[in-house]
């Protein structure tokens, strides 16, 4: 089940790969995120050091947090990720020119998960030319509809 999507990461990138990755998280981020609280339009991924961090994933904080935590909306968030899976991130986004993007949040057994995706970076003429894709399928669609009438 799917708590937040970047819509903004599929404009702006050509997705390659996808990852599941888990987050570290504090209690009171996990009750914000099931208030629907977060926000991913402006996070990205970065290696640092051999491990995946998520950087400027915003998660505001319920009024009703504890009041000996002082919650920090947009920390830095570890990923968890398999070794195997991390080696491969760091050889294609430092020798590829790959960059990393969050593309979702979403709940697999229970747990937060965060997909991450290997994303190629588009240019403004791919970026028009995928709105001009979606423009079509407005007007084929209203097109079937105004047909069915």
């Amino acid at each position: 089940m799917s708590i937040v999507d970047n819509k903004k990461a599929f404009f702006d990138y050509f997705i390659e790969e996808r990852f599941e990755a888990g987050i570290v998280l504090q209690g009171w981020e996990v009750k914000s995120i099931r208030a629907g609280r977060v926000q991913l339009k402006e996070a990205y991924v970065i290696v640092r050091s051999g491990e995946v961090f998520l950087f400027g994933a915003h998660i505001s904080a319920l009024t009703s947090t504890s009041t000996h935590v002082h919650p920090e909306t947009t920390r830095t968030r570890k990923l968890l990720l398999n070794a195997g899976e991390i080696s491969k991130l760091i050889g294609k986004v430092e020798r590829s020119g790959y960059t990393l993007v969050p593309l979702n949040l979403h709940y697999s057994k229970g747990r937060v998960k965060c997909d991450i995706g290997l994303a190629k970076g588009k240019k403004q003429h791919d970026k028009r030319e995928t709105e001009r894709a979606r423009d079509g399928q407005r007007e084929i669609q209203a097109a079937m509809k105004q047909h069915r009438r």
